[in-house]
């Protein structure tokens, strides 16, 4: 499986020399960092090459490296049911960058390229509607951004006396949390089945 990988990573950096960056193999599946620019037309040989008829769009998400300069990688998983083959395609932009948008090719990526917007504020140039959607429609910032506070700014709950959804800033800041990291297994008087083979 490994040497098909290698001769498709071959393929790939052979046929879009402009487009691929670097390419690696790791848990059976091949990955490409490509230009941002040039993601499209990349996604768009991805499926129709005969070599390599992607044609399954899996998923799109984004990584969070608020320590880089480019800080977001944003990541497509495509499988070919052609050739049973999973490739992942990773592209490193800035914040203030737009991604072009890969819907034209692949018309599912709609609601995939909504939930990376909605969940770390990733734009994509080209979209046909490009708003949030899983949080709701006054949410505030981005939670899967890493510096996005785990309690959130606005807390949401139903009132029973004036029978309805209200929204209130949350009180409680991260910073006078207590957190208890120990795990209920630690601790225990008894052994687990197996653990006694660590010795």
């Amino acid at each position: 499986m490994s040497e098909a990988l290698a001769q498709l990573a071959e393929h790939l950096s052979a046929k879009r020399p402009q487009a691929v960056i670097s390419t690696s193999i790791a848990f059976g599946e091949l990955t490409v960092e490509v230009q941002p620019a040039q993601l499209v037309p990349f996604i768009d040989f991805l499926k129709t090459d005969s070599a390599c008829r992607f044609s399954t769009l899996v998923d799109i998400t984004g990584v969070d490296h608020p320590e880089r300069a480019a800080r977001f990688d944003v990541v497509y998983h495509f499988l070919s049911m052609y050739q049973n083959q999973r490739i992942r395609v990773k592209a490193a932009v800035r914040e203030d960058e737009m991604v072009p948008s890969i819907t034209p090719v692949h018309p599912s990526a709609n609601w995939f390229e909504r939930e990376v917007f909605d969940m770390f504020g990733i734009l994509f140039s080209g979209h046909p509607d490009l708003r949030r959607i899983l949080t709701d429609y006054g949410f505030r910032g981005y939670p899967l951004r890493k510096d996005f506070p785990t309690t959130g700014y606005t807390e949401v709950r139903y009132d029973e006396a004036q029978k309805r959804v209200v929204y209130e800033p949350v009180k409680l800041v991260q910073e006078y949390r207590q957190f208890d990291f120990l795990s209920p297994w630690e601790g225990a008087q008894y052994v687990l089945p197996g653990d006694e083979k660590k010795a």
